[in-house]
């Protein structure tokens, strides 16, 4: 029973990704590059590293992504002043005219999703699912640094 749970998490995060991929379409974002951009809007001179932490995924995934939305004209790359071998992602003018759009869509997604949920269900909802990530983040920076689970121990 309890494999149910994250099949539900997994079947929302489908919908939602169907759904945006579709809606964003016409801005040219697709693959999620709309969750990159916002968290570029909203932490302006953030670096990859960070942002791939952010996001949990791997640099890989992240620096594709980045190159992406560079070449469409959403963001600016910048080199560090305090460490040249890093580098800093900013917004531009493109981004910012449609990072409210986006977290319209945002907001009328998660509206959507807790139709029906009293505020106290919606906080226990976070809290759980904030515990869940929590648990799974141990796992996710272990597999990401080259490690196994632990489970076959």
């Amino acid at each position: 029973m309890d494999y149910l749970i994250l099949r539900e998490i997994g079947m929302i995060a489908r919908c939602f990704q169907t759904i945006n991929d579709i809606e964003f379409r016409e801005l040219s974002l697709e693959k999620g590059q709309y969750l990159f951009l916002v968290r570029i809007c909203e932490n302006p001179g953030i670096n990859q590293e960070r942002l791939s932490n952010m996001l949990k995924v791997d640099k890989t995934t992240t620096a594709k992504a980045v190159k992406k939305l560079i070449s469409k004209g959403y963001i600016l790359k910048e080199q560090s002043k305090e460490d040249k071998r890093s580098f800093k992602l900013y917004p531009d003018k493109k981004a910012m005219e449609i990072y409210q759009f986006l977290r319209t869509e945002e907001d009328y997604s998660t509206e959507t999703a807790l139709k029906g949920f009293c505020n106290e269900e919606k906080e226990i909802v976070h809290k759980l699912l904030k515990k869940m990530r929590e648990n799974i983040e141990k796992d996710w920076q272990a597999v990401k640094n080259g490690k196994d689970r632990g489970y076959l121990d």
